[in-house]
């Protein structure tokens, strides 16, 4: 069945209230199938430790579904798959407990194109190792981030990537599987941040061979908080700090304190609403595929528009343009600071921010500082209707 935006639509509460959202990237709306799986869940007969078999059985049902519907959505180990309160702090974690394997003189690779989330803990870490940070730069003129930036890096010396499967700002996805390739000719990890690439594509986490990679839910539809999946085995290896009498199993050593059962109901209906976007049968991997295929592709017709209607704006200009993105552009307008921009298209009702949004990096490479530019993202749930009123806001500020 074809893809169909105003039936999805219906799904989404917040959507009724007119606003136009391009803050996507930020942070996605939720649909009803979501809220009410956090609510049942919250509600139920559930506890940490019980006497009641019902309880325990709720609360272990739970979190085996939140693994293997995170497994399904990526095409990951259920095994492997690590709940964590938000990307920075999964990444803080590891981050800390991949430095205890590490050396003075050895050698990590992190990208001015990543959130700072996949940076600043690596360098944090690094420092404290004495291990050295090699930055792979991108191309400020095309948004590029080509293979040959890291490869050009590796050497026996090093021992972790870290990369993003998608800039949060530019969109530019670089070529994860060709850069695995180089990255394992050493004897380096790769930690693949997916946050922003994850609710626009096919995640095959296999097929990239990323040794890490993961996601924030609030970017797709969920509750806030993320998800990281790797090879058990590999996780066995990790020696991280925990507490002396919770458990030394994998996933679960990794997981501190008791897990929000309501906020991982909610992450797998979360992929379940994904799965059933587009009509079909199959498994719900299968679905998943059929539905984010159908979604990437209306994205990227409804992008194409965007994108054109937004360069012929007199005064716009746009950062990035690489061959492959996601449905985002990071743009200024000139002689309007692009806060102002923000506030006048939110009195027509067009919630489209601006920022550095974290890519502080990106930012300052682009001549932009601190400050950023106005940042425009689509969703599965925009429409040619959004985009027109977000276009005859700028056409305003134009003029």
């Amino acid at each position: 069945m074809s893809y169909n935006v105003e039936k999805i639509r219906e799904h989404f509460p917040a959507l009724k209230s007119g606003l136009a959202f391009f803050d996507g990237p930020g942070g996605s709306q939720v649909p009803t199938q979501v809220g009410a799986a956090i609510a049942a869940a919250i509600t139920q007969p559930i506890s940490n430790r019980s006497v009641t078999t019902l309880s325990e059985r709720n609360a272990e049902e739970i979190v085996i579904g939140f693994r293997q519907a995170v497994a399904d959505l990526i095409n990951a180990d259920a095994g492997g798959v690590v709940y964590g309160r938000s990307w920075t702090q999964i990444t803080y974690d590891f981050s800390r407990t991949l430095a205890k394997t590490w050396k003075a003189g050895d050698e990590i690779i992190v990208t001015n194109l990543d959130h700072d989330s996949n940076i600043r803990p690596w360098v944090q870490a690094a420092e404290a190792m004495g291990v050295v940070v090699r930055w792979a730069k991108f191309d400020t003129t095309t948004g590029e981030l080509p293979t040959s930036a890291i490869s050009e890096l590796l050497n026996e010396k090093t021992r972790l990537v870290a990369v993003t499967g998608a800039g949060n700002t530019l969109g530019t996805r670089p070529d994860i599987q060709e850069i695995s390739q180089a990255v394992h000719k050493t004897k380096a990890l790769l930690y693949v941040d997916g946050v922003h690439l994850t609710p626009h594509a096919v995640i095959d986490m296999q097929a990239m061979g990323a040794d890490f990679f993961g996601f924030s839910f609030y970017k797709l539809f969920g509750p806030h908080c993320a998800a990281i999946a790797a090879k058990p085995e590999l996780l066995k290896t990790l020696n991280n700090e925990k507490l002396l009498p919770s458990t030394s199993n994998v996933p679960e050593r990794f997981e501190f304190g008791t897990l929000p059962y309501e906020l991982m109901a909610g992450c797998t209906a979360t992929i379940d609403y994904i799965a059933n976007m587009v009509e079909g049968a199959g498994s719900r991997r299968e679905r998943i595929i059929n539905s984010m295929s159908a979604a990437e592709k209306y994205e990227e017709t409804l992008f194409e528009y965007m994108e054109s209607e937004i360069k012929a704006i007199p005064g716009v200009t746009l950062y990035g343009h690489a061959k492959k993105r996601t449905p985002t552009l990071y743009f200024n307008l000139k002689g309007v600071e692009a806060a102002d921009v923000y506030k006048h298209l939110a009195t027509v009702q067009v919630n489209a921010p601006a920022g550095n949004f974290y890519a502080l990096e990106v930012s300052r490479a682009l001549g932009l500082g601190d400050t950023g530019a106005v940042r425009a993202g689509l969703a599965p749930y925009s429409t040619t209707k959004d985009v027109d009123r977000l276009i005859a806001g700028l056409h305003q500020l134009a003029k």
